[in-house]
């Protein structure tokens, strides 16, 4: 649960959406630009397992996705 917080601490540092999150197929996505995001923490995403939509192109390039915390 502290690595899930911690990776939505950075992702709020680049924007608070009004929905912030979409689930589907087990990934988890954040609607933030990775674009927007800064190589340090981009580094540290990945350590947290969130990824760049651009390396899953089936999600779109404006956010991260992430098999590891499940899905709805």
């Amino acid at each position: 649960m502290s690595n899930l917080i911690e990776a939505l601490n950075i992702f709020l540092k680049y924007g608070n959406p009004d929905y912030p999150t979409h689930c589907e197929h087990d990934v988890l996505l954040v609607m933030i630009d990775p674009k927007l995001v800064s190589e340090e923490d981009l580094q540290q995403l990945a350590a947290l397992e969130f990824f760049p939509g651009e390396e899953y192109s089936e999600y779109g390039t404006d956010c991260f996705y992430s098999f590891y915390y499940g899905s709805c």
